[in-house]
């Protein structure tokens, strides 16, 4: 597995920071941060996800609270701006929505 360093909570202590890598192989994003509390889980599963999708965390998954000054070490698209979260794809994987002409 080849991990790439990110970012690292600013002025972080010495220890316990949210921390960001990328596996390059994947691209997929390492995130060690905050566990989400009681109420920040109960939150998310009020509002859900997807029709039909369990809010259920399975024990193989867990919620975590990425402080909002870690966005800009996540590395974005030339077709995702920042203010456009991604949609999920036909496989599972997200995509970047398109930006109307208008917008």
């Amino acid at each position: 597995m080849a991990l790439r360093f990110l970012g690292i909570w600013p002025n972080t202590p010495d220890d316990g920071s949210p921390t960001i890598w990328l596996e390059e192989t994947t691209g997929d994003l390492i995130i060690q941060s905050w566990k989400a509390d009681q109420e920040t889980l109960r939150a998310a599963q009020e509002v859900g996800s997807v029709p039909g999708h369990s809010t259920d965390v399975p024990d193989h998954e867990t919620v975590i609270r990425l402080p909002a000054n870690m966005l800009q070490f996540i590395p974005r698209t030339e077709n995702a701006p920042a203010h456009t979260p991604p949609s999920p794809g036909t496989d599972g994987t997200p995509t970047a929505n398109k930006v109307s002409e208008d917008q």
